[in-house]
């Protein structure tokens, strides 16, 4: 049995919860204290957040080195996020560290160089209901789901879903207008594994809902390191003319 304890960072642009009085109702502490305590309630999980607005954004070489799964969550700060960090968390990625994007998070930084597509969608806020379809219920992220849940309240996101096609999909949502998504995709970049999950909008409470925190803490599983490559070799091929092959 693998004893291993599996270090996770929540981070989280954290501005709607400071803004916008609705959304602080909600998530008080931020979103990302919800999605950490409940975390840290696993027995294999240890689970720290990190913010837009700390130094280095809460993602210092030191916290970087030391994590194995880095969530995120992002909508209206995307911009601020400094390339320099952004290159950081890539590399880190490449080499290992898995990554889960969070709704918004489609338009991050880091997810849009890694899929290196725009990432865009058609999208309407109207509070409607989501039916979450599990298609690959022998996957792993999918564990303990049944053939499908419902948020009784979430922004709506539709298709066409700008991204490269996923080694997977997990979940298609179902909304009341009629609209159909990619809820649930997964990638490997390098050696890091990447889980994109679409529901989130700061003005529901989705982060309190059962299977959305099962669904996070079965990616979080899924997506941890087999291995991390801290360094990677390198090759001299030499130029070889053609008369030195005797053509």
């Amino acid at each position: 049995m693998n004893d291993k304890i599996i270090s996770v960072v929540v981070w989280n642009e954290a501005r709607h919860e400071k803004t916008d009085n609705e959304v602080k109702k909600i998530y008080p502490d931020g979103m990302h204290k919800v999605i950490a305590e409940y975390l840290n309630g696993q027995k294999d999980i240890k689970a720290s957040t990190a913010t837009l607005d700390e130094p280095e954004h809460g993602l210092t070489e030191e916290v970087l080195k030391n994590t194995d799964v880095l969530i995120w969550w992002g909508h209206i700060a995307h911009q601020e996020v400094k390339d320099v960090i952004v290159e950081k968390v890539h590399k880190r990625i490449l080499k290992g560290m898995g990554l889960i994007v969070l709704h918004s998070g489609h338009k991050s930084k880091i997810f849009m160089k890694l899929m290196g597509t725009s990432g865009k969608m058609i999208w309407r806020e109207a509070g409607e209901k989501e039916r979450l379809w599990n298609i690959e219920p022998s996957h792993p992220i999918s564990k303990g789901i049944n053939d499908y849940f419902e948020i009784e309240q979430e922004e709506m996101y539709g298709e066409r879903f700008d991204i490269p096609t996923p080694d997977k999909v997990i979940f298609i949502s179902w909304f009341a207008g009629g609209e159909v998504f990619r809820s649930g995709c997964v990638w490997k970049r390098g050696y890091g594994k990447i889980f994109y999950f679409r529901p989130g909008h700061e003005t529901y409470p989705t982060y309190y809902n059962e299977n959305v925190l099962k669904i996070i803490t079965n990616a979080v599983r899924w997506v941890q390191p087999q291995i991390i490559k801290e360094q990677t070799s390198s090759y001299v091929i030499k130029s070889i003319k053609k008369n030195e092959l005797n053509l």
